[in-house]
């Protein structure tokens, strides 16, 4: 039976009990760790029950399909994502480009604990959903928030062209401190020192408009 569409059109059981709750946490736990490993696409319902120690059938009742899973990984890791950038966009205004750049470049990294499955949910590769959409969308939102905060006369839409390249840029030095993507030793202080550039660069004009 294909998950992705004979179930579809039911929506996620809220559980009302501790150990339905509980339960849910240990589900979405397992999918976030297989996701992180594998990918969106490869993991399956089955290896999210197997991963939790749940049947099937548990798996199926809270959750109708894969996309139900990934939907309420990314209102959680959004949430969480959402409380950072606020925080950040309060202090942005102390910060120099410089400053701001080095923790915005760190977040992912940071975060990556309680956000394990964000980068893998971001490069999902479907038709049929638009999670990858929401959680590229609410990072460039918070992004450009605490780049307009640090540089007051910068134009939103200009504020969320910068947030795309820096999230990517974030993006990136996660993948190399997770051996994920291409490196070497030195690249990643590298990483650190061009967006540092870029972000000076691109924010010092605006900083007393």
């Amino acid at each position: 039976m294909d998950s992705n569409s004979s179930r579809g059109k039911r929506t996620s059981l809220q559980p009302l009990r501790a150990a339905g709750r509980q339960r849910v946490e240990e589900l979405l736990e397992a999918a976030s760790d297989l996701m992180a490993e594998r990918g969106y696409e490869a993991t399956t319902m089955a290896e999210i029950a197997a991963r939790a120690g749940a049947r099937i059938g548990s798996l199926y009742r809270f959750f109708p399909n894969k996309e139900a899973v990934a939907d309420a990984l990314v209102q959680r890791h959004i949430a969480i994502l959402e409380d950072e950038y606020a925080a950040l966009a309060k202090r942005a205004a102390t910060l120099s480009p410089d400053a701001l750049a080095d923790i915005l470049i760190e977040l992912l990294v940071t975060l990556h604990p309680r956000v394990k499955s964000l980068s893998a949910l971001m490069e999902a590769r479907t038709d049929k959903m638009e999670i990858r959409d929401r959680a590229r969308g609410h990072a460039i939102v918070g992004i450009s928030a605490a780049l307009r905060v640090c540089a007051p006369g910068l134009d939103e839409g200009l504020a969320r062209d910068i947030a795309a390249v820096v999230l990517n840029t974030m993006k990136i030095l996660r993948g190399m401190l997770a051996k994920d993507a291409p490196t070497t030793p030195g690249a990643p202080d590298e990483l650190r020192r061009m967006n540092r550039l870029y972000l000076s660069d691109r924010l010092a004009p605006f900083r007393n408009i």
